[in-house]
């Protein structure tokens, strides 16, 4: 098995990659996340990943489009669909593209070891691109290794981000604050 797997950060990958090896796969990382946005953020979890699989001795391929204008003029109509309608289809597409440009028969996700994720979106996504592209999709359910994924990742001292990636999920993370002081500012 030739194993490319979509990989959005380093703490997500800690546990799949354990899980992985501890069954004989090496995957090889593919970063290829053009929702992550401002580019700082992009730039932390880029160099972050970059720093991890050198320190693990995992390859590693890294694909740069910070495409804020694109992300931007993709998702404007669908806010609370962004995920689904673009943010996994975009990755997840290029994933299946590389992989069958390059020689992989295998594809996956770091996307699956969250439990912020739809889950079930991502399953039917990646087996709809593997069948179109003629590859394998490796599929587990990650989620189980979160935590512990999580703790090793603070453990190592990797950078733990605060939300998925876009612009929008950086807002929803703060929406109660955003609706307390909007209360507490508000002219009666």
């Amino acid at each position: 098995m030739k194993l490319l797997m979509h990989t959005c950060c380093a703490p997500c990958s800690v546990y799949c990659i354990d899980s992985l090896r501890k069954e004989g796969i090496e995957p090889t990382l593919y970063w290829y996340n053009p929702n992550i946005h401002p580019y700082m953020e992009y730039k932390a979890r880029r160099d972050c990943l970059k720093e991890y699989s050198e320190s693990i001795k995992i390859k590693a391929i890294f694909e740069e489009e910070y495409g804020l204008d694109a992300f931007c003029k993709n998702v404007i109509n669908s806010l609370n669909t962004r995920c689904i309608d673009y943010c996994y289809k975009v990755r997840l597409k290029q994933t299946a593209k590389y992989a069958k440009e390059n020689g992989y028969d295998t594809i996956t996700t770091t996307l699956l070891v969250s439990p912020y994720q739809n889950h079930e979106e991502l399953k039917k996504q990646l087996e709809e691109l593997a069948k179109k592209y003629d590859l394998n999709f490796l599929y587990r359910d990650f989620r189980i290794g979160f935590r512990e994924g999580q703790a090793k990742a603070r453990e190592l001292g990797l950078y733990i981000q605060k939300y998925c990636g876009c612009i929008f999920s950086e807002e929803d993370r703060y929406c109660d604050r955003i609706l307390k002081d909007k209360k507490k500012f508000q002219i009666s």
